[in-house]
C-alpha cells in the first residue's frame, strides 16, 4: 500500500538526499583530489628520474654513437680502471673476453660473457659511470663508449653505428641462460608488521656507504667485501715498507700536539670523509693518498692556491684525471678548500 507526500515531508526527502550526494561528491574528490602537501613534480623533474632502459630499448634517448669516438671517450674516462682493452686494471672488473668461461669454477663474467641485455650497459654507463662522477658524461657520449665496448667484445663490427632503432637489435650470447626464477621460497615479502624504526637507520649518502674500496689498494691481500678497517690496515702494512726500505722506523703514534690540524684543516675532515675518501683513501684512479707523504710532497710544493684551483676546476696529470670538485659540484669551494687543507696537513 503506497502513501503519498506533503510537500513539508517531499522538501524533507530531497534535501537529504541532496546532502547524502554533496558528501559522496565532497568524499570522492578528496579522494582524489590535492592534499596541501608538497608540489607536483615537474617535467624536468620527472625527466630526471625516468632514465630506464628497457630490453627492448624503450626509454633510450635521440642519439648515435661509433666506435671511432667511442674509443677515444672510453681512454679517457674508463681505461684507468678497465684496461685500455677492458682487460681491467688491478682488481677492477674485466669489460672483454671471458666467452665460454662461465661454466669453470671461477668464471670471467663481462658484457660479452654474462650480460643478458645490450641496453643494461647503456644504462648502466648514463647513471653510474665514470666512477667518480655518475651522470656527468651526456647522452652522446653514452651512445659512443656503448658502441666501443660492444666492439671490444666482438659483437659488432668496426663500421658499426649504434643508435636508439638498433641496440635492442644487439643480441648478447648468454641471454638465454637468464630467466625467471619460479621457486616458490626466492620472492621476498614485505614488512608489513614488527619492521625496523626509519628513525634509527644511518643512510650513508656517499660512494664510501655503497662502495667498498679496501681492496683496491695496491698490494692488498684483502677480500672483495674489505671496507675501511681492512683498507687502513693495508695502508699501515704500504707505509711500514717504505720505511723500512729507507731504513727509517714507523711512526705509530701519529701526528704529534706539535702538528696538530689547523682550524681549515680541521673543518674540512668531514667533507673529505664524505665526499673525497673514496678515491684519495685508497689511490683509486691515480689519486694521492692521504698520508702518503712521498706523493704529496711534489703537490704540495706547488703551494695550496694551485692545489685548491685544482681540486675546484679538476685536473689531469700523468696518473689519473680528478674532476671538478671530485664530481661533487654540490660542494661549495670553501669546502674543497677545507678539505684539500685537511689531506695536505694529514699528509705532510
Amino acid at each position: 500500500m503506497f502513501r503519498s507526500l506533503d510537500s513539508k515531508q517531499l522538501k524533507a526527502s530531497l534535501l537529504a538526499l541532496g546532502l547524502g550526494a554533496a558528501l559522496a561528491f565532497g568524499s570522492t574528490a578528496q579522494a582524489g583530489g590535492k592534499y596541501g602537501i608538497g608540489n607536483a613534480a615537474t617535467a624536468e623533474e620527472i625527466a630526471g628520474w625516468d632514465i630506464d632502459i628497457r630490453p627492448d630499448g624503450k626509454g633510450l634517448p635521440e642519439g648515435q654513437g661509433t666506435i671511432e669516438a667511442g674509443e677515444e671517450l672510453y681512454e679517457q674516462f674508463c681505461a684507468t680502471c678497465h684496461g685500455l682493452f677492458g682487460e681491467g686494471e688491478g682488481r677492477w672488473p674485466v669489460l672483454a673476453g671471458g666467452q665460454d668461461t662461465l661454466t669453470e669454477e671461477r668464471p670471467t663474467k663481462t658484457v660479452g660473457s654474462y650480460w643478458p641485455y645490450a641496453s643494461t650497459l647503456y644504462d648502466y654507463i648514463r647513471r653510474a659511470m665514470p666512477f667518480t662522477a655518475p651522470r656527468s658524461l651526456s647522452d652522446q657520449q653514452v651512445y659512443d663508449i656503448t658502441a666501443y665496448v660492444l666492439y671490444l667484445n666482438e659483437l659488432v663490427e668496426e663500421d658499426f653505428v649504434l643508435t636508439k632503432d638498433n641496440l635492442a637489435s644487439v643480441k648478447m650470447p648468454n641471454e638465454a641462460n637468464f630467466f625467471v626464477d619460479p621457486r616458490p621460497d626466492v620472492k621476498n615479502q614485505r614488512c608489513m608488521k614488527n619492521c625496523a624504526d626509519p628513525k634509527k637507520l644511518q643512510i650513508a649518502g656517499t660512494l664510501k656507504g655503497i662502495t667498498p674500496v679496501g681492496h683496491f689498494v695496491e698490494g692488498a691481500d684483502a677480500p672483495a667485501a674489505s671496507h675501511d678497517a681492512q683498507m687502513e690496515q693495508e695502508q699501515h702494512k704500504e707505509k711500514a715498507r717504505k720505511a723500512a726500505l729507507k731504513g727509517e722506523e714507523l711512526d705509530t703514534h701519529g701526528k704529534s700536539a706539535g702538528t696538530a690540524l689547523s682550524e681549515m684543516a680541521t673543518a674540512g675532515k668531514a667533507t673529505y670523509e664524505g665526499a673525497c675518501k673514496v678515491c684519495h683513501g685508497s689511490g683509486l684512479t691515480g689519486s694521492p693518498k692521504v698520508g702518503d707523504s712521498d706523493v704529496w710532497a711534489p703537490r704540495i710544493k706547488k703551494g695550496m692556491s694551485q692545489l685548491v684551483q685544482n681540486a675546484i676546476k679538476g685536473f689531469t696529470g700523468d696518473t689519473g684525471v680528478m674532476p671538478p670538485k671530485g664530481g661533487r659540484v654540490d660542494l661549495s669551494d670553501k669546502q674543497v678548500e677545507q678539505a684539500v687543507a685537511y689531506m695536505v696537513e694529514s699528509s705532510q
